[in-house]
């Protein structure tokens, strides 16, 4: 059986631009790619091993996170990390606002929630097993 390497979720985003700088400002990812040159509305992010694509598409098409179509849908990306407590002590002296403090919830995982300017909701966490 062949090995999964990674995922790179895909984000429909409002403005690149301000995308990009929540994600390498706030949270310590890197520019990976921006374009095209002159007018993007496109890009990667990434830290370690996790990354996300983002994409302006149009005006009228709008980002659509998970919470919004369904309480249920919590999350719209679960960021695995070995020790989510530094993560969000590095965040939070940061600035960084959190939707979610960093707790043990009800679902066996330990971590935190942290919505991009676009509402979408990543989980930083690991479970408790």
């Amino acid at each position: 059986m062949s090995k999964l390497n990674y995922i790179w979720p895909f984000f429909i985003v409002s403005n690149v631009k301000d995308s990009v700088d929540f994600y390498v400002n706030k949270l310590g990812f890197k520019a990976e790619y921006t374009g095209p040159t002159g007018d993007p509305f496109f890009a990667i992010v990434g830290r370690d091993n996790a990354y996300l694509m983002l994409k302006a598409i149009a005006n009228d098409i709008k980002p659509l996170p998970n919470n919004t179509r369904h309480e249920w849908g919590r999350w719209d990306a679960f960021v695995g990390v070995a020790d989510p407590d530094a993560l969000f002590e590095e965040y939070n002296s940061g600035g960084v606002a959190f939707r979610q403090l960093v707790q043990n919830d009800g679902d066996g995982l330990r971590g935190f929630e942290i919505a991009d300017v676009d509402g979408y909701v990543l989980f930083f966490g690991r479970t408790m097993i």
